[in-house]
């Protein structure tokens, strides 16, 4: 049992996303035999860091990494994302918690297909460094799991041999680096 106190603090300031050093990636179950994974290359970041830390983020639903044409059509069609009418996902933080040893304790409100709804994630916090061009670097690696159809996200298909195309469970999996903002 931990008796850790959350108290460490994320270094005051405000921190932008290093899109070439991170990652927005997702997971779900496939035929129920396989993991399928993909991620999106184009969002945004934004960390407030001091007493009351603060994340928010944006990502372009459009930049799904998927390779066959049919598949990223689908995902991006109603059934899924539904980029047309909605081509983003946001999330803002409403708590985020470092504890002593680093790990992180996150909640907030996710925006998907134009619902909104509260998620926790769990993580790490990578702390603060100095960079080879003499400027800072912090990291904060994040897990959540959400369930798709509270989102209105509920396209499945039945398999012939029982159970359904896809599980409704989503992994995400977030790995930030961030750069300090220019004065």
């Amino acid at each position: 049992m931990s008796t850790e106190t959350v108290n460490r603090q994320i270094q005051t300031g405000t921190w932008t996303v290093d899109p070439v050093h991170s990652s927005i990636s997702f997971a779900i179950t496939h035929s129920g035999v396989a993991t399928y994974r993909s991620g999106f290359s184009s969002y945004e970041a934004t960390l407030h860091g001091g007493e009351n830390a603060k994340l928010e983020g944006s990502v372009d639903v459009a930049s799904i990494d998927v390779a066959e044409d049919m598949l990223k059509g689908h995902l991006l069609g109603p059934d899924f994302f539904d980029a047309e009418k909605y081509p983003q996902l946001k999330f803002t933080s409403t708590a985020l918690d470092v504890a002593d040893d680093g790990s992180v304790r996150l909640s907030g409100d996710l925006e998907l297909q134009g619902q909104t709804r509260a998620v926790q994630a769990v993580g790490r916090y990578g702390g603060v460094r100095a960079y080879l061009d003499g400027g800072e670097r912090l990291g904060l690696s994040l897990e959540a799991a959400v369930d798709r159809r509270d989102f209105g996200i509920d396209w499945n298909a039945d398999l012939p041999s029982g159970g359904q195309a896809l599980e409704y469970e989503v992994a995400i999996n977030v790995e930030l680096e961030f750069v300090t903002e220019a004065e």
